[in-house]
């Protein structure tokens, strides 16, 4: 199923205008999940970051043990040349991807013989500024490096981000405050988060259970450009719970405001406001 509405894909050398298939049943990341992805944004005519994400992908290919094929410069030729195909105040989600072809003689490691390449370009609007979301707990954890591959931005992860959404949904809530293996914060189920705290600026420290992302590390060098230091630390459920304000980073829409965790309110304060206005500020002077 599609995520978004009008879909450009490149794959095996061209582009096409649809979601076309680019898998078969045999191939290694369709029964053993060897797949790994990037996500980036074009908006408003920017795409920031595209070349980190990009590069990102070919060091998730290389921790899932896939032979990255597509360097990260031509990559994003490429899907600058999809965009083409676009209005160009389009919202675009921007999606680069591997996975694997032929597998070991078990089946089960992936051959770097050949791996398979694609872009899927969906057209996804951007939130609006004020769109807040909520947050609960979820029995479900974070893994480390020894039971997953916390290191890329793998297919296999997402399942487990699935169960936690799942299960904070059906509590009535957007989205779930997900713990580590060791009980502290690590992210959102789909994002990294940051709260305030008497104006200062906390996030929990990268500490491998999860992505530290490339929009999560945009937020702490444009603070710190502006004096405002970002502690990275061991943060509790009950520091959040503290918090004067609560906000998540991800690739999909920059800034979200957090209204709630379980009954404890918070309002949009004015450091996520700043933030995201000096997020799109830094965008615009990239551009």
């Amino acid at each position: 199923m599609a995520f978004g509405k009008t879909i450009r894909t490149w794959f095996d050398g061209t582009w096409h205008e649809a979601d076309v298939p680019v898998m078969r049943a045999a191939d290694h990341g369709m029964w053993q999940g060897s797949s790994v992805f990037d996500g980036a944004r074009r908006f408003e005519g920017m795409a920031p970051d595209l070349d980190r994400h990009c590069a990102r992908l070919n060091r998730s290919a290389r921790a899932l043990m896939l032979r990255p094929t597509v360097e990260a410069d031509r990559m994003v030729e490429l899907i600058h040349e999809g965009l083409e195909g676009f209005a160009h105040d389009a919202a675009i989600y921007i999606r680069p991807m591997y996975w694997g072809i032929h597998g070991s003689e078990l089946g089960l490691v992936p051959s770097e013989s050949e791996t398979g390449f694609a872009i899927c370009l969906e057209e996804v609007p951007m939130f609006a500024p004020d769109t807040a979301t909520t947050l609960t707990t979820t029995r479900f954890r974070r893994p480390v490096l020894e039971t997953a591959v916390c290191d890329a931005k793998a297919g296999c992860l997402y399942p487990n981000n699935a169960r936690m959404l799942a299960e904070a949904q059906a509590k009535g809530f957007g989205n779930a405050l997900v713990a580590d293996a060791m009980g502290n914060v690590a992210e959102s189920a789909t994002a990294n988060v940051f709260m305030v705290k008497d104006g200062e600026v906390f996030t929990p420290i990268a500490n491998g259970t999860f992505l530290s992302g490339i929009t999560r590390a945009r937020h702490i060098a444009n603070l710190a450009a502006e004096g405002m230091r970002v502690h990275e630390t061991v943060l509790t459920f009950d520091d959040f719970r503290d918090a004067d304000e609560v906000f998540l980073s991800g690739n999909l829409t920059k800034v979200t405001p957090v209204a709630a965790f379980d009954d404890r309110r918070y309002r949009t304060g004015p450091v996520t406001r700043r933030v995201r206005e000096m997020y799109w500020d830094w965008a615009r002077s990239a551009a």
